[in-house]
């Protein structure tokens, strides 16, 4: 048995941790313009598009986050693509997240009342610019906070990417809970690390929640 130091399983569990930070956030920024994309092909006024962003929306949504890793990571190499573990995690988190934000995004800017629209519409704007100037920044308003809340999701979520040997933080403990035979110790100190990482997110979520949603009195 390897004899580590507390400092030892610290240090490590903190480059696990240094891993997840960088792997949520590229997925978070790439899914997020992905997402936007997404979203604007939902709302479009032509068929195909609404067509091919609803069937997207639904094969990320309806299948789980693991099986979408094993086909890129696994499934890919059938065609003799070699696809390393941290590219399979960015890909594999950044399709996860852009479905989602785009469904939660459609329905921010479906939440702009209609009248706003029409209103746009009778200043003779382009629907380009409709969406510039009238509809995304009302929208923009009501989806801060739950898309900071979904940022939490996408953190936790890259544990699951340990499975395809991406070594991220839960990956890490892993290591280091079979090599120092501590699995109790380890793993709470990887739950900390979760912790750390998604509380600020959380209370973060909750004073936009507050900021942009609580009732005023005149």
């Amino acid at each position: 048995m390897m004899t580590f130091s507390l400092w030892d399983i610290l240090r490590n569990l903190l480059n696990g941790a240094a891993l997840t930070a960088v792997l949520s956030i590229t997925a978070f920024v790439l899914g997020s313009l992905a997402g936007l994309a997404i979203l604007f092909a939902r709302i479009s006024k032509y068929r195909a598009p609404r067509a091919f962003a609803k069937l997207y929306i639904e094969a990320f949504q309806g299948t789980p986050l693991l099986l979408q890793l094993f086909m890129l990571f696994f499934g890919l190499s059938l065609f003799g693509l070699d696809v390393p573990a941290w590219l399979a995690a960015c890909l594999g988190l950044m399709l996860f997240t852009s479905a989602f934000l785009a469904e939660i995004w459609r329905g921010c800017v479906e939440s702009v009342p209609r009248g706003q629209w029409e209103a746009s519409a009778s200043l003779a704007l382009t629907y380009g610019e409709q969406m510039r100037h009238v509809i995304l920044p009302q929208a923009m308003r009501v989806a801060i906070a739950p898309t900071v809340g979904f940022a939490v999701q996408v953190v936790k979520g890259t544990a699951v990417t340990s499975i395809i040997g991406f070594a991220e933080l839960t990956k890490t403990g892993s290591m280091i809970a079979n090599a120092t035979y501590q699995p109790f110790l380890v793993y709470v100190l990887v739950a900390l690390g979760y912790f750390a990482l998604c509380y600020p997110l959380s209370w973060y979520a909750q004073r936009l929640e507050r900021k942009f949603h609580a009732p005023r009195t005149n």
